[in-house]
């Protein structure tokens, strides 16, 4: 479950990386707030991941040219890097083929218990 809300923030971060908005706070025209997870442990021993927002949430970039342009040519861009964002997919894609591979091991295990028991019947 952390590892599908990893990678879906991730994927979110980086389909929404290129998006632009006012530097202005009180103008709709905001540029995509960019998320960032956070495992958290509960009662009882078990972990949570929680989706927060990134602090900061937005960058300055200058692009003159867009329409959400300050008089300073500036705007906000989301706050996301894709090396990271990567790395973070490439984590959650590794966690996967391990759970995988213990699901495998498991099966494994359960089927030479089952023939070593059939066999002594």
């Amino acid at each position: 479950m952390a590892a599908s809300k990893k990678a879906s923030v991730a994927a979110s971060n980086i389909a929404n990386a290129d998006s632009v908005g006012s530097t202005n706070p009180s103008d709709p025209n905001q540029a995509y707030s960019a998320k960032t997870t956070e495992d958290v442990s509960v009662a009882g021993g078990s972990v949570n991941t929680v989706v927060l927002n990134r602090t900061p949430a937005f960058v300055p970039s200058y692009e003159p040219d867009s329409p959400f342009a300050n008089t300073d040519g500036m705007v906000n861009s989301p706050n996301v890097n894709l090396d990271e964002e990567l790395i973070t997919t490439k984590m959650a894609e590794n966690s996967y083929q391990a759970n995988l591979m213990a699901l495998k091991t498991s099966l494994r295990m359960q089927d030479t218990l089952q023939k070593a028991l059939d066999t002594k019947s």
